[in-house]
């Protein structure tokens, strides 16, 4: 069987990136978190220690996007290594960072990188 708990389109203004504007002036970024894990014995007993608690892992997400770095991949695979700790039952974890504002020429909707994570059990 499979499950899975979807964190989608959370809105955190943060200040990461290479260029030191990006560590002073900051923007929003958009994440996005698929996890699997057998949650089915949750569906069952209607107990939270039965599933992954997504409030916890949200809390994970905010406090590492306070964390400033300059690449967004390094956010994310703290973010995945925090929520896998948390939650050793978690058998993948796929994580979408995007920059809504990135200082690039053109107009766009953002800068996306995609972190995925299988773990052999």
């Amino acid at each position: 069987m499979s499950s899975k708990i979807k964190l989608e389109n959370i809105k955190i203004y943060a200040f990461h990136g290479v260029l030191p504007e990006e560590k002073i002036l900051g923007t929003y970024y958009i994440l996005n978190l698929i996890i699997k894990a057998d949650i089915w014995k949750a569906a069952e007993t209607d107990d939270l220690r039965d599933t992954i608690n997504y409030a916890e892992i949200n809390n994970i997400i905010h406090e590492e996007m306070k964390i400033p770095s300059e690449l967004l991949e390094h956010v994310a695979g703290r973010i995945i290594e925090k929520v896998y700790e948390k939650f050793p039952k978690i058998t993948s974890i796929k994580i979408k960072i995007t920059k809504t504002k990135p200082p690039m020429q053109g107009e766009m909707d953002g800068v996306s990188i995609v972190l995925k994570k299988k773990i052999k059990k």
